[in-house]
């Protein structure tokens, strides 16, 4: 769920990026098959494979800190090439979320909003693994269009999903 504004910022430098399943498991399954040594989630949960395998807040905070040091910059200059998409998620209650994944409908209606939206926007739609609930999330070029878009696949989620 990691902002697509970090992903064109990494494409800009030609650092490979894997998306994943949400969970540090995933990350760290795709880490280990492709050698990477940094892995997180928009959570914050940040995995450094050549000292752990876990997300270790004060070893990241270490890490960042030395970085910070050695480059002799401030943390803004560091991170001043991402610029963060506006981004709209809405939890959808009261529907049926083992067919998120399965109703054809809801999956044309995602498969739309992708196309409209292009490269500069994104749609994650998935069943929350700790609630009883779908959560929508739309990225795109405005906040307009990412609430707009949001709102409509929400319309769909609740019509065909409802409990």
């Amino acid at each position: 769920m990691s902002n697509l504004g970090l992903k064109l910022a990494m494409n800009a430098h030609r650092i490979k990026t894997v998306q994943t399943s949400v969970g540090d498991r995933y990350v760290l399954e795709e880490m280990r098959k492709h050698g990477f040594s940094v892995g997180g989630e928009q959570s914050g949960h940040v995995l450094l494979t050549d000292y752990s395998t876990t997300g270790d807040g004060v070893l990241t905070a270490l890490h960042l800190l030395s970085r910070l040091a050695e480059k002799r910059v401030k943390m803004s200059e560091l991170v001043g090439d991402i610029q963060s998409l506006p981004q709209t998620m809405i939890n959808v209650k009261n529907v049926d979320k083992a067919k998120a994944s399965t109703n054809e409908v809801v999956a044309d209606a995602v498969r739309q909003a992708e196309e409209f939206l292009g490269e500069t926007g994104r749609v994650l739609l998935r069943p929350s693994g700790t609630e009883a609930l779908v959560r929508v999330m739309v990225e795109a070029a405005t906040q307009e269009q990412a609430d707009h878009v949001c709102q409509k696949l929400v319309e769909v989620v609740q019509e065909q999903l409802s409990l």
